[in-house]
């Protein structure tokens, strides 16, 4: 078994001008195809504004750096030690490299099955928090 941290981040589709960011991190412990045992969980919800690209005054989207900073707020929300573990696809496809050297912990992306429904179950934890935050703050997604 080894102690890994799932990341997933829910809202990264823009609402207006402004993005309504979910993160869970779930702090488990796993082995080659099981989740054995969660241990915490933490949820943040951030609220950011797309970025201006290059002074034209149009709205961007966000950035690596913005994801990274959201997961490490949210990881040191745990009192658990673990390898922060996410999609491909959360970094922007960075290369590993790449995005292991933006954390001041270990980081990987997921490669087992057990990672893979550790990462699925932080998914349903982020979704679920942003679909009640959104509910509560009264904002329309469609607009």
């Amino acid at each position: 078994m080894w102690d890994i941290i799932a990341v997933d981040i829910s809202g990264r589709h823009r609402i207006g001008k402004e993005y309504y960011l979910v993160c869970a991190a779930v702090a488990l412990s796993v082995s080659a195809d099981h989740i054995e045992k969660i241990k915490q969980v933490a949820i943040l919800p951030r609220c950011l504004k797309g970025n201006n690209r290059k002074g034209r005054g149009k709205l961007g989207g966000l950035q690596l750096t913005d994801i990274v900073q959201l997961i490490e707020d949210t990881t040191t929300k745990l009192n658990y030690k673990g390898t922060i573990v996410t999609e491909k696809g959360d970094m922007y496809n960075q290369p590993l490299w790449v995005s292991k050297s933006m954390f001041s912990g270990p980081f990987k992306y997921q490669e087992s099955i057990a990672e893979r429904r550790s990462i699925e179950l932080a998914h349903h934890i982020s979704l679920s928090a942003r679909k009640l935050l959104l509910n509560e703050l009264n904002i329309e997604v469609g607009q």
